[in-house]
């Protein structure tokens, strides 16, 4: 094979080493042929550089050239000028010998007699063949188009490989119009983009979250620069590949790529590029940069179900699915398999062939350069070698291949274009060692093998640095460099500058050391992506480099390095030619030099050890302090190599006032807690170490999970003792010590055994045991003095210490099991005796610590066997009991036990008051038992019966009477009596009664949804129509459902709407039962009349069977009444079930502290009152009558129907036939009409708008319920901005309920900036909260708090939120926060409302502190000691009031003011006192009033 003509640039490939001789530096300088670099500097002295042929740079706007095979063909990037000594330098060119003489060259290339081309037989093929062109910076022409695959995706740009070896670059500006522009909208400030932050998050996604590296795309050339030219992409090049980049800029706008397509060319199939212009509901809408025609690509077209949303602004990828008849939209595909494998068959003009598209080709010609093809029947097209897997022999002439379009030719005509056969072009994928075949013709019969998806790529395979023994040059081009093949037939290329360290002016393929078929040893230098091949040098100095990348490097390693500068940043170091590291100045020795410069000189070798390697950021740090260099323990260069007990060196690198942040190796750090900094006692950590000190340290921990570790400087002393084995000590046993040393509350005892083991033993303790006082002790004992008889009560293995008491024990201790401090869950069964320590005591139980590993539960049932005994009082926190171990749940590593003396003691007869109960099935209907009140709720109590089994107690079952103030009769942990009245043991709900009577008359109860089954027949009546069916509700029941108009009729065509018309209200109708829904609490009904027989319409009497579901409703009115709505349901089918609950959730909006709340009857007016705050509101059109009582729909009409006296059925019958019309403006609408009039009667009614929108989100219309929404807000008049704002509330829960993140997100801004925007925020997060989504509600409230620093509201809300999630930690760290950024007016109103919260909803005695505080600094604030006073009296703490009061009124007050005090505590003393309380605040007040007024009388 005759070797390619071509001359090759030299910009995409690696520098030459550094370490050549200058003498070889200037040797290169005079190679005036060599492809290559447009530095001026590297041209031969006194000549100028040419880029095209006025000797000025090339500029990208001419006219591209034609590129006729008779042009003469200088190097790419230019020709240059020669010098003398090579002006007939002898060369090959098609393998003949031919001599370059200096000519100009001539436009359009010599002609002979006859007009021809003298190229047209250059290659020795027919002259009708068209010669295969290679692609080189100098034919790049402005507005080409190629087919590129990203590379590298930088900050600012993406690296784009592109065909024949050239790279170019993708500026973020030229990626798309959508995202400039998302870019220039973007603040430019810190301050504003701070704020935009918060207030308008744009969530711009980086171009790394948009593009991979192997990604294809179709580019188009925007200029060409010389290769000196240098362009920030927001980070410095990592490689030669990036720099050559630098050169050409390339744009992937749809608009610049896709020029000249039209409407036309798009058909199924069509390889396209857009741009994601918007997102929709159901996809995303895409700028293809074609006139009106837009692209649309649904959701549900991606690879994979959890694949990431496209954002606006990105470029995709696709192929055209269908075209709509108009065609003004195409519906796309951007799933990997359709791109992959759509293909054109036909094309309307040149325009429509993009790069990238696949097309059907017939090869007219074979040539040693390559191959003709022509392009679906018309277009010419030419396959270079390169991109030809397997070369020309493998192709015939007159065979059909499948190729992708990489380039077009400008400037040819016919249009010509360059494709690619290569198995990973064609299948758009990356690189990889298993090469597949091309698709051959049919007479071949050959089929393409697919590259599997787990095939490693090239840089997995051949890594940067790699060293091949032998590679086989398999084509020479002489002055461009070497094509070889590498193990598995990987391509790969060597360039002419590569080959050697001294200079090759040309190859041979038939001589030479690097002809055809010689093998040799080679390194891996880089990669081509698109064309496929390895970068190989072949250079002795690059063979021999020992790291030629930063990965290579090992961190930990010692080295040798030359100085290459000395920088205010630090000391930069070669450590061989490709790679260099720096030595920060902490770093230059264990103490700070002053002047380093005199130390460290340019050229000198250094000793360094490396510290860590960042391979993305291209950097390596060294470290040259000796004590590093020289440490012989081991290192800690990852996260893993760290082991609890391992001694290594690290540096200290922060120091805080309670700890020490040390860092190792790879940037690894530990912190180092103040107690293990040193043995000795010190005031502060900065006198102990300073920043870059280096010291020796033992891990102490690893959290794997946090990615933490913890060390200690104190345990890595030589003279540190480890810690001491005291597992053998038992709790329980008895030991012996000396005394060490005598603390204020502890003596310190060395244990005699274990040997060194230590005891803490409590002075008072101490002193009890020996019958003296505390000082007299201390004065009496010594050090080294020995005490014995010490009984052991609990270990601490971490810690090595022993918890010791002198008390002894009385009598003989009862044997049990022998459990160490070591006890794990696993060695723990029923029925096991052991000792524990009382934790801490709750509402339920206590926790008993069994160990330092096992923490039990004793229940408040489990205390004792008599819940009134003596032995029923709990044990004191502190206090070390003996427990039976009655339950063991290893999956949730959880331990019951039980001090009931029956479990203590199994054998032993004990009485058993109260047994123990342990689920469901134990309890029968009337049986009485006893339980503990767990709490007291607004509609009863909630009872303990045992471990894990609680009841409830309604209200109207814990008196025989009315009680008004009935929650202050019980306490939590009272003991009650009570009688079972209803036990489920499929949900486990006890029901329990506290009423007196016959049982069975307290267990009457409505009939509920359990007593009826699906196809039963009912017979009910008719409560409402609606326009999507009837509302049925079942006789002598308050059970209600949906009958749905698909349910009415037998005839399909029959219109539905008429036979609605004929049901009125009361209506008596037969049923049968569709669907029960127990969970949801539905029903639904059909009455078609194929659902039943002749005889069940032998009905009763209708008038019998009204009397006696009167009679009933009647009877059970009372109830009802306590239950508040517990059986009144409300049913539909299958259709409304998940939309009505939907709106049944988001309807709950609540709106602003000054709205006033709704009237108990609405009057649907224009002065329709505003929402309420406290209790919401229902999204259910059917409930304007109910919040009166409460009710729900069905019981609202049950009371209304048992509010009357029972009347004849025929005179509700002539009720109905009433003229309605009077009606009008009280009846609750019911349809869209009704709705319709009623806002245009009352259009300032923000409560009649969410109404409407509530019908429409039972009906599904969740769009329709926005529309309405929008309505209501262009229709409220200006002036009414809170009714305003109650439906930008409304809309806000509809969209989180209903839409998505970036649609609520839109609507939240809009009503920030229509409203008062703080309000705004706050409610937000107040919707958050409702609807259970604690991380958002938390980061709105922290969004809240940023905007409105100043707004104490804001950062009290955000407490609470914290205080209900159970966050104390951080509400309390946040009222400090607070204080920072409000006005110092604010601090008291701030400081007390945080009090009050912890008083409702954290640690009381923390909200007294506090208000402690305030009164203290604050005492003449009446309304603080009132506040406090009132904290206090809500936790019936009478004596602590009392003393507030007697210092609230010590202070100078006025009569009116002591009035106020006076008769606040005599109210108190009532509710939480008692009579002595009140008559000695009489008493008191008569004593003030006469110590006051004394003076004033003698005056």
């Amino acid at each position: 094979m005759a070797p390619q003509k071509r001359t090759r640039d030299l910009v995409d490939q690696p520098e030459p080493s550094t370490s050549l001789l200058k003498a070889e530096k200037s040797k290169k300088t005079k190679r005036s042929h060599e492809p290559g670099s447009y530095d001026t500097q590297t041209a031969p002295a006194g000549k100028k550089v040419k880029f095209g042929e006025d000797g000025s740079s090339k500029n990208v706007s001419q006219k591209p050239s034609t590129l006729l095979a008779e042009e003469v063909d200088f190097p790419r990037g230019g020709g240059v000028t020669l010098e003398e000594l090579n002006k007939s330098t002898a060369m090959e060119v098609d393998g003949q010998p031919t001599t370059i003489k200096k000519k100009k060259r001539i436009e359009g290339g010599k002609k002979d007699k006859g007009g021809k081309h003298s190229g047209d037989v250059r290659d020795g093929t027919k002259s009708d063949t068209v010669r295969v062109e290679h692609l080189n910076y100098k034919r790049l022409e402005a507005g080409q188009r190629l087919l590129g695959q990203i590379t590298s995706i930088l900050p600012l740009a993406l690296i784009v490989s592109l065909p024949n070896q050239l790279m170019g670059h993708v500026p973020i500006v030229n990626i798309s119009s959508q995202l400039t522009s998302r870019l220039e909208s973007t603040p430019s400030s810190s301050s504003e983009a701070e704020e935009s932050d918060e207030d308008e998050d744009d969530g711009l996604t980086s171009l790394s979250q948009m593009f991979r590296p192997g990604q294809y795309v179709s580019c188009a050339v925007k200029q060409v620069r010389p290769a000196s030219s240098t362009i920030d992409f927001g980070a410095k090049p990592r490689d030669e590949g990036e720099k050559a980049a630098r050169r050409v800029e390339l744009s992937i706008r749809p608009n610049e790529v896709n020029v000249g397509v039209g409407a036309g060319d798009l058909r199924a199939g069509f390889y396209i590029t857009g741009a994601i212009q918007s997102v929709e509901d159901h996809g995303y809408i895409v700028d293809l940069g074609i006139p009106e025609v837009s692209g649309f690509i649904p959701y549900k077209d991606k690879d994979k179900p959890d694949a990431k949303r496209l954002s606006v602004g990105q470029v995709v990828t696709s192929t055209v699915v269908k075209l709509s008849e108009n065609k003004r939209l195409c519906t796309l595909s951007t799933k990997s398999d359709a791109v992959q494998s759509a293909s054109l068959t036909e094309a309307t003009s040149a325009h429509a062939l993009l790069p990238g598209a696949l097309v059907s080709a017939l090869v007219t010609a074979v040539v040693p350069s390559g191959l003709n093809l022509q392009v679906l029947g018309y277009f010419g097209g030419t396959i270079e070698l390169f991109h030809l897997p397997n070369g020309t022999d493998s192709i015939k002439e007159g065979e059909k291949v499948k190729a992708r379009i990489l380039w077009d030719i400008p400037g040819s005509s016919p249009p010509r274009f360059a494709l690619s056969l290569l198995p990973h072009v064609v299948q758009l994928k990356s690189a990889s060692i298993q090469l597949a075949p091309v698709k051959e013709s049919k007479k071949s019969k050959k089929k393409a093998e697919l590259i599997s998806e787990d095939a490693p790529t090239l840089r997995e395979a051949y890594p940067v640095g790699m060293l091949l023994e032998a590679v086989k040059v398999t084509r020479v081009e002489s002055e461009w460099g070497l094509v070889c093949e590498a193990a598995g037939g990987i391509g790969a290329f060597v360039h002419i500058s590569q080959i050697s360290d001294s200079l090759v002016p040309q190859l041979s393929s038939v001589s030479g050391a690097w002809r055809i078929g010689s093998s040799h040893r080679a390194r891996v230098i880089g990669y081509h992506a698109l064309d496929g091949l390895l970068l190989l040098s072949l250079k002795p100095s690059v063979l021999e480099l020992e790291y030629m990348q930063v990965a290579d490097v090992e961190v930990g390693k010692s080295l040798k390095g030359t100085i290459v500068r000395l920088r205010e940043t630090g000391l930069v170091v070669a450590l061989s030619d490709k790679v260099t590291g720096l030595v920060t100045p902490q770093h230059y020795a264990d103490i700070k030099l002053k002047h380093p410069e005199r130390k460290f000189k340019e050229g000198a070798t250094v000793k360094c050890k490396v510290l860590s390697v960042n391979p993305e950021r291209s950097r390596i740090l060294l470290t040259l302090k000796k004590s590093l260099l020289e440490s012989t323990l081991p290192i800690v260069a990852t996260f893993d190599d760290a082991k609890v007990g391992m001694v290594t060196p690290g540096i200290v690198q922060r120091i805080e006032e309670r700890f020490v942040i040390l860092e190792y190796y790879g940037g690894v750090r530990a912190l180092v807690p103040l107690n293990e900094l040193t043995d000795t006692q010190a005031s502060s950590t900065s006198s102990l170490f300073t920043i870059g000190q280096v010291v020796k340290s033992r891990i102490t921990s690893v959290d794997k999970e946090q990615r933490r570790l913890t060390a200690s400087i104190r345990q890595a002393a030589p003279s540190f003792q480890g810690p001491v084995d005291i597992s053998k000590v038992q709790v329980g046993s008895a030991v012996s010590g000396t005394v060490s040393a005598v603390h204020d509350e502890n003596v310190v005892l060395a244990l005699e055994e274990p040997e060194g083991g230590r005891a803490l033993l409590s002075v008072s303790n101490l002193a009890n045991a020996r019958g003296t006082t505390v000082p007299q002790l201390r004065s009496s004992l010594e050090q080294g003095e020995r005490i014995e008889g010490l009984t052991v009560m609990s270990v601490n293995e971490e810690k090595a210490l022993v918890i010791v008491s002198a008390a002894k024990p009385k009598g003989k201790p009862k044997a049990k099991t022998s459990l160490s401090n070591a006890l794990r869950i696993d060695a723990l069964e029923e029925g096991q005796v052991v000792s524990g320590r009382i934790t801490q005591t709750m509402g339920t139980g206590s926790g008993v610590r069994l160990s330092s590993h096992v923490v039990g539960r004793l229940h408040a049932t489990d205390v004792a066997d008599d819940y009134t005994g003596p032995a029923a009082t709990p044990p004191v926190e502190g206090s070390v009991v003996e427990v039976a171990i009655i339950g063991v749940d290893k999956n949730l590593k959880r331990v019951d036990v039980s001090i009931r003396k029956s479990r203590l003691e199994p054998n032993a007869k004990h009485k058993i008051v109260d047994r123990e109960i342990q689920s469901t099935e134990e309890l029968k209907v009337g049986e009485k038992v006893r339980g503990m009140v767990k709490s007291v709720v607004q509609h009863g109590l909630f009872i303990m019966l045992g471990r894990d089994l609680d009841a409830r107690i309604q209200i109207k079952e814990l008196f025989d009477e009315y009680v008004k103030d009935w929650q202050s009769r019980f306490s939590v942990g009272q003991v009650v009596e009570t009688r079972v009245l209803a036990v489920n043991p499929e949900t486990n709900h006890i029901e329990l009664t506290m009423r007196s009577g016959d049982i069975n008359k307290l267990l009457k109860r409505t009939v509920g949804l359990s007593d009826f089954q699906v196809g039963q027949k009912v017979e009910g009546r008719v409560k409402s129509v609606m326009d999507f069916g009837i509302f049925i509700e079942i006789a002598g029941t308050k059970i209600s459902g949906l009958c749905h108009k698909s349910e009415i009729s037998d005839n399909k065509k029959a219109d539905v709407a008429e036979a609605l018309k004929s049901f009125r209200e009361d209506d008596p109708v037969k049923a049968v039962i569709l669907s029960i829904d127990v969970k949801a609490r539905k029903i639904s009904f059909g009455i078609k009349p194929s659902y039943f027989d002749e005889e069940d319409f032998a009905m009763k009497d209708v008038s019998d069977s009204e009397a006696e579901s009167e009679g009933e409703r009647v009877e059970e009115q009372d109830e009802e009444d306590e239950e508040s709505g517990e059986e009144a349901i409300e049913g539909t089918s299958e259709d409304e079930d998940s939309d009505e609950d939907l709106a049944d959730a988001i309807a709950e909006v609540t709106l602003p502290e000054e709205t006033t709340t709704a009237p108990k009857k609405t009057a649907l007016s224009n002065n329709a009152p505003a929402l309420s705050l406290s209790g919401g509101f229902s999204w259910s059109g059917q409930n304007e009558d109910a919040p009166e009582n409460g009710l729900s729909e069905s019981e609202a009409s049950g009371s209304d129907d048992e509010d009357g006296t029972k009347k004849p059925k025929k005179k509700k019958k002539r009720e109905i036939l009433k003229d309605l019309t009077a009606d009008l403006h009280t009846k609750v609408p019911e349809s869209t009409a009704d709705f319709e009039r009623v806002v245009l009667g009352s259009p300032n009614s923000s409560y009649l708008w969410i109404q409407y929108m509530s019908f429409q989100l039972q009906l599904s219309e969740a769009d329709k319920a926005r529309e309405i929404g929008r309505r209501a807000l262009q229709t409220i008049h200006y002036r009414e901005e809170q009714e305003k704002l109650n439906v930008w509330i409304a809309l806000l829960n509809l969209e989180n309920q209903f839409g998505t993140e970036e649609s609520l997100e839109t609507l939240f801004k809009e009503a920030a900036r229509h409203n008062d925007s703080k309000t705004v925020y706050l409610r937000m997060a107040a919707i958050f909260d409702e609807s259970e989504k604690t991380q958002k509600a938390e980061e709105q409230y922290a969004r809240t708090a940023k905007k409105f620093s100043q707004s104490s509201k804001a950062w009290t809300l955000f407490g609470e939120h914290y205080l209900k999630a159970g966050k104390l930690e951080e509400s309390r760290k946040l009222l400090a926060r607070s204080l920072l950024s409000l006005p110092r007016r604010k601090h008291l109103k701030t400081i007390s409302t945080f009090a009050r919260m912890e008083y409702k909803l954290g640690d009381p005695e923390r909200g007294k502190t506090i208000f402690e505080g305030i009164v203290e600094s604050h005492p003449k604030r009446n309304d603080l000691w009132s506040m406090y006073i009132d904290m206090e009296a809500s936790q019936n703490n009478a004596q602590s009031v009392r003393n507030i009061f007697n210092r609230a009124l010590a202070r100078k007050l006025t009569a009116k003011q002591a009035k106020f005090f006076f008769k606040k505590w005599l109210e108190i003393e009532k509710r939480i006192g008692d009579q002595a309380g009140a008559d000695a605040v009489k008493e008191k007040a008569v004593a003030w009033m006469e110590a006051h007024s004394g003076p004033s009388e003698q005056s």
